[in-house]
This record gives structure tokens, sequence and C-alpha cells, in this order.
């Protein structure tokens, strides 16, 4: 099969992203955790002040029918799925996330495009899932 290196060169095609937990957490601590607290339940200092609660975001698997919502949580990071929450889209500190594009895995098992901290967030959010 000649066709798939040809894609990768033309570059309509990527290969899926290393994940690294803990610079995730390192990037959840510093520019989520305000809102959605150091535990990932939605109860940051700043959630009081929020038109729209966080999420509690350890959850994300298990009210999704036990799959984690890749895809959904990627486009609400980066904006494609914006969701207002205090007078402004989340995330405050979008324009950090953006950078050189890579795949991730959605659930569905396509790739979708996104920036290598968005992947470093999503493994640190996968790890925290609790039923």
């Amino acid at each position: 099969m000649r066709i798939f290196p040809a894609i990768l060169a033309l570059g309509l095609a990527s290969p899926v992203a290393a994940q690294d937990a803990m610079q995730g957490e390192a990037l959840f601590g510093f520019y989520c955790a305000t809102c959605h607290g150091n535990a990932a339940t939605g109860n940051g200092p700043m959630s009081p002040s929020l038109v729209v609660a966080p999420s509690n975001l350890t959850r994300l698997a298990a009210e999704n029918g036990g799959v984690f919502p890749t895809a959904r949580v990627i486009m609400r990071i980066d904006g494609r799925d914006p969701l207002v929450s205090h007078g402004s889209m989340m995330p405050v500190y979008g324009d950090f996330f953006e950078g050189t594009d890579v795949a991730a895995k959605a659930e569905t098992g396509q790739p979708i495009l996104t920036s290598q901290p968005i992947v470093d967030l999503l493994a640190y959010l996968q790890s925290l899932q609790q039923e």
C-alpha cells in the first residue's frame, strides 16, 4: 500500500499524537482548576460567579454511556463548541491552547485535529474518570 505514505506526505492524515498526562495535569492546575476545582469536580473558587456551573470533569465518561467524549471535550476546550459561562467563551485562556495541529483519536476511532496541550489535557482528564 503506497497510498498511505503519500497521504501522510500531503498532510491529509496524521499519526495520533502522544499524550502526556503529567503535562496535562500541570496545564489543568494552571488554567482550569480556578473554575473546575483542583479535583475537577466543578467546585473551583470562581464557580459561584459563573452563569453556567462548571462540569464535574471526573464524570464525563460515566455521563456518556461509559465512553470518554473525546471529540466533544476537544471542541469545548478549543472553542469549536463554544460555552458561554462567564460572559465570554470557555476557556478564558483559549489562545494558549492554539498551536501546531496534532491528531487525537476520537471515540469513534476517527482522527480529530487539535493542539498538543489539548491532547495532554485529554490524557489527564481521561485519567480522572470515575464510574
